[in-house]
């Protein structure tokens, strides 16, 4: 019974958070990845940064980042200790494979890369919890405790690489049987670090609390203190945040009300002046998609 509760809650992990979090990570990882370029191309490094981030036609940056999944691995290759260009490494492998490749296969194999890169810094930064996939969670969970705050933007991108793994072999049982482990690890971040990515830490455990409704044995109430946790430390600016409360929150419990307000709330945000002009457009569409439809929903 457990274990089909497992695979219930992962098929029902939403595919858009682990869309949209990889596309913050992605963008927010190529500054730090251009820094461990050298001085002539780190200019380069940065611009190519703010550009992506200031784009507002995904299309184009799907067909540009190939070339630099490529450029990364290369540096990666030649620098295999180097734990801050892993991590750039992991968060662009994840973000490609989630948002952009619809093949299984492939998405398969770009997700364990970047679940390869991840585990290899944690390998570096803390050896004892090198085997956490294999550890009993009772071992797992001693590993882990072991993490200081220094380490949480190392084990943020391995928990993320993570859940993007098992969302890419949901129909792997072994795979699903990962879930509480990556979830810990979530967990663990938000005891180093709570602020950590503007509040995407706060976000991945909304959205997983708020997978079952309180019949099904789900404590929405946490789901909400999460999503508001997350909404105060980005000053109501984390428009996925908003997206993800109204959707997975307040559709959860069918109030159209709290629903309607965050995703009003969310269209009148300015974003013309955005550093994150392309995930804020991502979030803007999705909210009018639902506001469309919330009549038929509720």
């Amino acid at each position: 019974m457990k274990i089909l509760m497992v695979k219930h809650q992962v098929d029902m992990i939403s595919y858009r958070l682990i869309q949209y979090t990889f596309i913050a990570t992605l963008l927010l990882s190529l500054t730090a990845c251009g820094s461990l370029i050298s001085s002539a191309k780190k200019e380069f490094a940065e611009d190519l940064s703010a550009t992506i981030l200031a784009h507002d036609e995904p299309e184009t940056v799907k067909q540009a980042i190939p070339t630099y999944l490529i450029l990364v691995s290369s540096l990666i290759r030649g620098d295999q200790e180097n734990v801050d260009l892993l991590i750039s490494g992991s968060r662009l492998y994840g973000s490609y494979a989630s948002v952009f490749v619809e093949d299984t296969g492939r998405k398969m194999i770009l997700a364990q890369r970047s679940f390869d890169y991840a585990e290899q810094a944690v390998c570096l930064k803390m050896p004892k919890a090198c085997t956490a996939k294999t550890m009993s969670y009772h071992a797992f969970e001693q590993a882990i405790k072991n993490f200081k705050k220094e380490d949480a933007a190392t084990l943020f991108a391995y928990g993320s690489a993570w859940l993007g793994l098992i969302q890419a072999n949901s129909a792997d049982w072994n795979a699903v049987a990962e879930l509480p482990k990556a979830k810990a690890i979530i967990t663990k971040v938000l005891a180093l670090d709570e602020s950590i990515s503007n509040g995407d830490a706060h976000l991945y455990m909304g959205v997983m609390e708020s997978l079952l409704p309180p019949a099904m044995g789900g404590k929405p109430e946490n789901a909400k203190k999460h999503f508001e946790r997350a909404l105060k430390i980005s000053k109501r600016k984390n428009l996925m945040a908003l997206l993800m409360y109204a959707e997975k929150y307040a559709r959860l419990l069918f109030n159209r009300e709290l629903h309607d307000s965050l995703l009003t709330e969310l269209l009148a945000v300015d974003v013309r002046k955005s550093k994150t002009l392309l995930i804020d457009i991502i979030a803007r569409t999705k909210a009018k998609e639902l506001l469309a439809d919330a009549d038929d929903y509720f």
